[in-house]
């Protein structure tokens, strides 16, 4: 049973003091205590301590002397199995992420570390409430930027969205980007980057949910030394150092209303004065601003400064949560499933109709990020691959117990899907059943036209004909 969060115990597996004390001081932060192991071959024989007995989860670098990685984590689920483990990775690491996984370790996350994100996959990894397994949802995100022409989704809200922020691209205006947790606006953010005249320049990002508000102001402006208590050395702002480029600010909620006015000020001058300097400089960036609340409730409750709102929203759009695009799921999963398998330690993977189903069912309150982090953790998981429904078990559960069983029940791209590629045991069908289908769907589709249907399927009237023949369809039907 895991015990309350001020009483949770992680043992943290690392070599290098400075780290050990970054890291306990870190997970404090979280209500947790913490026991330190210098390598991997400490750390197991603690586990039979009235110490380690007493643990709720494990924290360990990639790096930690002794065993490789995935043999610890093999090792410690050999004695300790239902132990929830976080494996530390390098920004590369994805190979160690992978093999760690698969070994059994329950979450992973990239270094530089994000303090919110540790404390998020070690409260994660020990909740007992709500769904287990792969709906928890992994750290890490895949973060090549994507092109406009790569970014998945045909609902018409979401091409709404997608038509502002292309055309708002090649402008040279600030954009405001609003959603719920998890429906791309970062995606959205660095592809506007990527099409726009700054493409060369840098990018840098500023998440204001991560920072000390007291901290926010510093972050954005720089100050001098001696600014204000803690300003041990003079830094740079990062709409300095942006500057050429773009700048993304993420949850611009949260900047304090004194920040505020300064970044007010800022637009207006295209200038910046360091907190507690007296030299100003021009800049020229682009702002790119995400928000997760609507802003509107929030200038009326006078905590967020209405010209600020005005001047970030040249360009606005927001996007939708994926429960509001369902028939977007099952070209979004084929798409990021191909994204997985080009991961280094993965490869190719397919995914039946029954599943993509069965996924199209659910809510997805995490949205297009907790719909990654499923596949991800199912791919890394399965021992074939073809992603079935019995990758999603804890979909199922969450579902009532069942996949939906009737035929086009869920739509899948915007319609009911009507061609099967796969069995249920994940292989695919014979390729004359599959033609068939297709073709009869053409035909349906076309209400019986059938120099339509043979256009559209790219054959003459003759082959249709012979084919309906010897694949014994009746047109009738």
């Amino acid at each position: 049973m895991t015990s309350t969060r001020d009483t949770r115990m992680v043992m943290i597996v690392d070599s290098e003091p400075a780290q050990q004390r970054f890291l306990a001081a870190l997970v404090s932060r979280g209500g947790w205590r913490s026991v330190i192991a210098a390598d991997t071959d400490t750390a197991l024989a603690k586990l039979g301590t009235q110490e380690g007995m007493a643990l709720d989860a494990v924290l360990v670098d990639q790096g930690a002397p002794g065993m490789d990685i995935s043999e610890f984590v093999g090792e410690l689920r050999r004695w300790r199995p239902a132990l929830p483990l976080v494996v530390i990775t390098m920004r590369n690491g994805v190979e160690v992420a992978v093999g760690a996984m698969r070994a059994g370790a329950s979450d992973f996350v990239q270094k530089p570390i994000a303090p919110d994100r540790l404390l998020e996959a070690l409260d994660r990894v020990v909740s007992t409430s709500g769904p287990q397994g792969e709906l928890r949802p992994l750290t890490e995100k895949l973060r090549a930027p994507l092109a406009f022409e790569e970014i998945i989704g045909s609902s018409p809200n979401f091409r709404s969205a997608l038509a502002i922020a292309a055309k708002a691209a090649r402008a040279r205006v600030p954009v405001m980007i609003n959603g719920k947790p998890g429906t791309g606006k970062e995606v959205f953010a660095r592809a506007i980057h990527s099409a726009s005249p700054r493409a060369r320049g840098q990018l840098v990002m500023v998440d204001c949910s991560a920072v000390s508000p007291g901290l926010i102001g510093s972050g954005l402006f720089g100050h001098e030394r001696g600014a204000f208590a803690g300003a041990f050395d003079r830094q740079i702002g990062r709409l300095v150092q942006a500057d050429g480029g773009s700048i993304i600010i993420d949850h611009v909620e949260c900047i304090p209303l004194e920040t505020q006015a300064k970044l007010v000020e800022f637009l207006n001058s295209g200038e910046v004065q360091m907190i507690g300097g007296s030299i100003r400089q021009s800049v020229d960036v682009r702002i790119i601003a995400t928000s997760t609340s609507p802003l509107d409730k929030l200038i009326e409750a006078g905590h967020f400064r209405e010209d600020l709102f005005y001047a970030l929203s040249s360009a606005q759009f927001t996007l939708p949560s994926l429960s509001e695009r369902r028939g977007d799921v099952g070209p979004l999963a084929r798409h990021l499933l191909a994204r997985i398998g080009g991961l280094p330690g993965m490869g190719p993977i397919g995914v039946t109709d029954d599943a993509l189903r069965l996924l199209a069912a659910y809510a997805w309150p995490g949205n297009v990020r907790q719909l990654q982090d499923v596949l991800f953790r199912a791919a890394v998981n399965s021992t074939t691959d073809v992603l079935t429904s019995a990758d999603f078990r804890a979909i199922e559960a969450t579902l009532g117990g069942g996949s939906p069983s009737g035929e086009g029940e869920i739509a899948i791209n915007g319609e009911a899907i009507g061609v099967t590629l796969y069995l249920p045991d994940g292989n695919l069908r014979p390729l004359e059943e599959i033609e068939a289908d297709v073709i009869r769907l053409a035909i349906g589709h076309y209400r019986g036209r059938m120099s339509e249907v043979a256009r559209r399927l790219g054959i003459g009237r003759s082959t249709l004909y012979r084919k309906l023949s010897d694949l014994g369809i009746d047109t009738a039907a």
